[in-house]
């Protein structure tokens, strides 16, 4: 869920200005699962903006800091959520780590790089929310480590029902700068995309697995 409306439309209108999240309902994107989309994000490109990740920096420190008060560790999934999991404990002055899609299969076989240790608290940054099985996993990583995870942050959520499930089960909180809702608002305030678009991107949403443009 978003905490704040006004953060919610404003970190829309800097992704959308950015091009970090395209909207393209004419020209669909595959995605990864085979999904068709009319919308991809990639929030990494933000990392080039300085005015625009320090805004998202901001954001997400001052929301990790309401929420939590202070952890004593920020967490980051990788490798999407690395540079700004940095730049978020920077801001609150706390140390960080980041999250592995599985243990490497060399070395000391880490799967949790950094310094962390069981018994710490720890908010997890993600960059983008989906299916929410990535972030979860390494959730499931930092809780096998002893460490006391009190909630996720992320930039964007497309706020699909399957997500919100699975983060019930877990009864993880998690919340976001920005969701799916705000973006089409915000796109189609400023006349990103026009009234025929917005309806296609409210479809897709509807029913994404099966959606055929």
């Amino acid at each position: 869920m978003v905490l704040d409306k006004d953060t919610a439309l404003k970190t829309a209108e800097l992704l959308l200005q950015i091009n970090a999240i395209k909207l393209n309902p004419e020209n669909p994107f595959t995605w990864a699962s085979g999904w068709k989309s009319p919308i991809y994000c990639d929030n990494r490109i933000l990392l080039s903006y300085p005015s625009i990740r320090n805004y998202v920096r901001q954001q997400l420190a001052r929301q990790v800091e309401e929420l939590y008060g202070k952890p004593d560790l920020i967490a980051g999934v990788a490798t999407g959520a690395i540079g700004i999991g940095v730049l978020v404990a920077e801001q609150l002055g706390l140390p960080f780590v980041y999250v592995r899609p599985e243990p490497k299969s060399h070395g000391r076989k880490n799967q949790i790089e950094g310094k962390a240790e069981a018994g710490q608290t720890t908010v997890v940054i993600e960059d983008l929310i989906s299916t929410g099985q990535s972030s979860l996993n390494a959730v499931n990583a930092l809780k096998e480590a002893g460490l006391q995870v009190k909630g996720m942050l992320a930039i964007f959520t497309y706020g699909f029902p399957l997500a919100d499930k699975k983060f019930g089960e877990r009864d993880l909180p998690l919340h976001t700068l920005s969701d799916y809702e705000h973006l089409i608002t915000q796109a189609s305030e400023t006349g990103y995309i026009d009234e025929s678009q917005l309806q296609t991107l409210k479809a897709w949403r509807a029913n994404p697995q099966d959606w055929n443009p």
